[in-house]
């Protein structure tokens, strides 16, 4: 019996050995729905399991087999490329959150939410029947280029350790953070189909597309919040060509995409996890 479970426990070893022993960073396709820590550690479970790991705990902190985070939260109702770093790779994703990002997003007019988006309550309901595609693409002149940006209430950013969306939640007063100079280097409407509209953004680190949304509406004496949102890109990945999906999240599909770092292009940085 004992050489069934030496046997047996070798492969495991070995599979784990393999996978612990990964740096670098790779993209993944994130779904609509859950957030992004629960995305990774889905993506965690996924591979402990398939190393033979039996009833592994990716939320376990203390002693964790397997060093993974990603860098750039997505919304837990927005969708595509999340940027993940394993093993030293984590030390890596403050400079994926300085690149650019490549969003495409649906707008709703005549409706302002909570949240900036439908995932919250609706909060004011404005007429928009005046504004005109014209409107809308001379609108998005005042946006492109170096702006200041107030963040959404309902946000990642943390007030004394704790997020600001978990604090709103529990029923705490949330004073909004100050406006923040961010980078749109190109901002474009795609589809004008009234109350709906399609942009096609590319922004840097910092920016956020609910806030866009939400200001733009108001910049056309109407209301607006984010309908749908996807990342198409993050840094140089991309969501055709890097971003594995579900179904793809193995050790050899990942071996396969990992982007491995360099010891000089390791920089200590706290990764979202």
């Amino acid at each position: 019996m004992a050489g069934n479970i030496s046997n047996s426990a070798g492969p495991v070893a070995s599979s784990l050995s393999k996978l612990q022993s990964l740096n670098g960073l790779f993209a993944i396709n994130k779904k609509q729905g859950p957030t992004s820590a629960d995305v990774l550690n889905m993506l965690k479970e996924a591979l402990l399991k398939e190393a033979g790991v039996k009833n592994p705990n990716p939320r376990k902190r203390k002693k964790q087999s397997l060093k993974m985070g990603h860098g750039g939260t997505l919304d837990s109702s927005a969708s595509g490329v999340l940027v993940v770093g394993v093993g030293n790779g984590t030390k890596m994703l403050s400079t994926m959150l300085a690149g650019s990002k490549k969003y495409v997003a649906v707008g709703e007019l005549g409706k302002a939410t909570d949240t900036l988006d439908a995932s919250g309550s609706v909060i004011l309901e404005k007429d928009f029947e005046h504004i005109t595609r014209l409107d809308l693409e001379e609108k998005l002149k005042a946006f492109t280029g170096e702006i200041m940006q107030v963040p959404p209430l309902y946000s990642a950013l943390k007030k004394d350790g704790q997020r600001l969306s978990v604090l709103l939640k529990q029923g705490h007063q949330v004073e909004a953070k100050p406006a923040r100079p961010v980078k749109v280097y190109n901002l474009s409407l795609q589809e004008f189909k009234p109350p709906l509209f399609t942009l096609d953004i590319e922004c840097g680190g910092g920016f956020y597309v609910r806030s866009l949304v939400d200001d733009l509406g108001k910049a056309l004496s109407s209301c607006a919040h984010v309908k749908e949102l996807i990342r198409t890109k993050q840094g140089q990945f991309t969501l055709e060509e890097h971003a594995l999906h579900e179904e793809q999240w193995t050790l050899e599909n990942i071996l396969c995409s990992l982007q491995p770092c360099s010891e000089s292009e390791q920089k200590p940085a706290e990764a979202d996890t």
